[in-house]
């Protein structure tokens, strides 16, 4: 399914529309489920990035992202079949990026694939190698901010361990 790209929504919207879109689709074919999808996007100075097509663009992103602060969102999106309950949130966390030269972006590169990752950077494995801070939940910039997750879950009578 093809994420929305709008630029009259805000990255909280359109991470919340996109995870709803994906959740609604498979809930669809899965009336029996309980269904959670999720959509993470980068913003910088309200710019929204989204996944590189290639490695010049994943390398031109890391090089903005560079010695700056930057927004990571994801919309989670959860979905009853059955009852057709519905619970959608978003999540922002503020990363710091070290400053990198050409080399550390090339040695980042060499050890995570950027193409499927918004921003083209992934915190964990070698995160650290570019990260310098994480405010808010690093669950989120992973993709997946865990601590609402479970609350919202919880709507669902779903409880997972900890």
């Amino acid at each position: 399914m093809d994420e929305l790209a709008s630029p009259h929504l805000s990255v909280r919207e359109l991470t919340i529309a996109n995870a709803s879109r994906k959740a609604r689709t498979i809930a669809h074919e899965r009336m029996d489920a309980v269904v959670l999808a999720a959509d993470t996007l980068v913003a910088l100075d309200g710019e929204i990035i989204g996944k590189p097509r290639h490695l010049e663009e994943a390398r031109e992103i890391l090089r903005r992202l560079s010695d700056r602060v930057h927004d990571v969102c994801t919309g989670v999106s959860i979905i009853s079949g059955p009852h057709r309950k519905f619970v959608s949130f978003a999540e922002i966390s503020r990363v710091r990026f070290r400053k990198l030269n050409e080399r550390s972006i090339n040695n980042y590169l060499r050890k995570v694939n950027p193409l499927d990752k918004a921003g083209g950077y992934a915190a964990q494995r070698a995160g650290g190698e570019i990260i310098t801070s994480i405010e808010g939940s690093f669950s989120n910039v992973m993709g997946l901010p865990m601590e609402p997750t479970i609350e919202a879950l919880a709507q669902f009578g779903i409880y997972p361990r900890r």
